[in-house]
């Protein structure tokens, strides 16, 4: 799996004199529109967060196409992967990236929430983790950050790839007969511990979480 360009154009976005001051420009709104005024310090540890989000991208494919192909999940994850690419690529999605910095956060988000969204069912299949990392609370924060109506856009991307993909199918066959009852009974799969190494404790200072 290549994720070289996505490298390159998180590098690109990490070594931009512009990236801080976006994000925190970008966080201050979201600050205001919850009603909340944030300090400088604030906005830096917010910017810190974005920043180390978007950078978990490429860590987090390898990390899930290599747990895939352990379970027999290859060719789901395989497709998943490849929306996970292209979005990347295209320039012109949900946020443009021509926006610099702001325009990097639908595709870590859509990236992110998608790989979670395969463990969570294999969780909820199997009983046991696809891989250890769990960024739910972060990527709840990401969609908090994003807001309306983008984020509902990418959860719909989200929504579709998992669909095309024929994950929870695939998923299903792997789990015990148990296991497939409760899927049947749609029981969520949204039920995780604290989140991952990413460090989210301080954005409740700008009203995100």
């Amino acid at each position: 799996m290549d994720t070289r360009h996505i490298e390159s154009m998180i590098a690109e976005l990490c070594s931009d004199a512009n990236t801080e001051a976006e994000l925190r420009d970008l966080l201050a709104v979201v600050a205001e529109r919850q009603g909340v005024q944030a300090d400088d310090e604030d906005l830096a540890r917010g910017a810190r967060f974005i920043t180390a989000y978007i950078e978990q991208v490429p860590y987090m494919m390898t990390v899930a196409w290599t747990a895939a192909h352990n379970v027999g999940l290859e060719a789901q994850m395989a497709s998943i992967l490849e929306m996970v690419n292209g979005y990347w690529i295209e320039g012109d999605d949900v946020i443009p990236d021509e926006l610099g910095a702001i325009g990097l956060l639908d595709d870590a988000y859509c990236s992110l929430t998608s790989l979670q969204a395969v463990s969570d069912h294999y969780r909820l299949q199997t009983g046991k983790y696809l891989f250890p990392d769990d960024l739910t609370a972060a990527n709840r924060a990401m969609r908090r950050i994003i807001g309306e109506p983008y984020a509902s856009e990418l959860d719909q991307i989200e929504i579709r790839t998992m669909t095309d993909a024929g994950l929870l199918e695939a998923v299903k066959s792997l789990a015990s007969e148990e296991k497939r009852l409760n899927f049947e009974n749609n029981s969520t799969i949204w039920s995780h511990g604290p989140a991952g190494e990413l460090e989210i404790k301080d954005l409740k200072k700008l009203g995100i979480l």
